[in-house]
């Protein structure tokens, strides 16, 4: 896996199967002569007017005068603080947060995914998005960089949310209905549906679940009890599945850049490991075929991956390591 950290060895229980080398897929793209995201925001933040700011820029810590969550660490659906990118940024800004945009994902076929083949679904455009800064990130205080639309909120804090991947909860999803080969990430579903075939029976009673897991901000909070009886265990597996559940983690995972899936693989390790997580398969109704799940969800301690298939794709993510 590209994204794969050199301790995923030890996370995936030491066998030779599952070495980084074998988790690594090969670049289909030439390496990049890119920046990196956070001079790029720097550089942007440069650039803002009196007034932009006042638009776009907030203290670290808004949003928790009352005990709230942080105002920088909630996910959106529309542009995060009202204004969209095409309404209040100079075309060079524009160019600018395009390119730093393009910075926090590996490469031009993930932009063309998470851009849904450049529609951005219901923002139209990616002028139709939009940003929010908390903090500074002019110097060494931290920051966070949100970006968001229609279906998507993603993140880049240069490191200043300490133990969390992506800097905060990260949300993405596609309009179109998850088991079309029309949705950009039907290769995602196609791929955990075929760890569930390769399942024997008592292990599918114990991944299947009817009901749901949750959406939005309730799909983020654990389920999981201290021994849980729901989902299928990764430390239940044999080989041939747990290659299978790497090659989930690598789908999942090649969108991002290098940087941002390391974090997530050591974070996995510091939390105690794959063996640590399960997977669940979730349907409407007992009657329901195997082929047409509702939602999928992958959870450790720490660990949250949302996937809602139907009637469309929403995904919400949260990884995190524990006290």
């Amino acid at each position: 896996m590209r994204v794969v950290a050199g301790g995923a060895a030890g996370m995936m229980g030491g066998s030779a199967l599952l070495a980084p080398t074998a988790l690594r897929a090969a670049p289909s793209e030439p390496a990049r002569n890119v920046k990196p995201a956070e001079e790029l925001i720097r550089e942007l933040f440069a650039t803002l007017s009196a007034e932009q700011k006042t638009a776009v820029v907030r203290p670290w810590d808004h949003g928790t005068e009352a005990g709230g969550m942080p105002t920088r660490l909630k996910t959106h659906n529309a542009a995060p603080l009202g204004k969209k990118l095409g309404e209040q940024f100079t075309k060079p800004q524009q160019d600018l947060l395009l390119r730093t945009f393009k910075a926090i994902l590996s490469g031009e076929e993930a932009y063309d995914r998470i851009s849904r083949r450049g529609e951005w679904d219901n923002s139209g455009a990616f002028e139709g998005n939009g940003i929010a800064i908390f903090g500074d990130p002019s110097g060494k205080d931290p920051f966070s960089w949100v970006f968001a639309g229609h279906h998507l909120t993603l993140r880049c804090d240069g490191n200043s949310q300490p133990n969390t991947a992506f800097g905060g909860p990260m949300y993405y999803g596609h309009s179109a209905n998850g088991h079309s080969d029309v949705n950009v990430y039907n290769d995602q579903t196609k791929e955990v549906m075929s760890v569930f075939e390769m399942l024997n029976e008592p292990q599918r009673k114990q991944a299947v679940i009817v009901g749901s897991p949750g959406d939005g901000v309730g799909a983020l909070k654990p389920k999981l009890v201290e021994k849980p009886s729901t989902g299928v265990g990764y430390g239940d597996l044999d080989e041939s599945q747990r290659r299978l559940v790497a090659g989930v983690m690598r789908k999942l995972l090649n969108p991002f850049r290098q940087e941002d899936g390391d974090e997530v693989m050591q974070l996995i390790k510091t939390n105690g490991g794959m063996e640590r997580l399960r997977l669940a398969f979730y349907k409407d109704n007992a009657e329901k075929g195997n082929d047409r799940w509702d939602a999928w969800r992958i959870e450790g301690p720490g660990f949250v991956w949302n996937y809602r298939v139907l009637p469309h794709v929403h995904c919400f993510v949260n990884v995190v390591g524990q006290a």
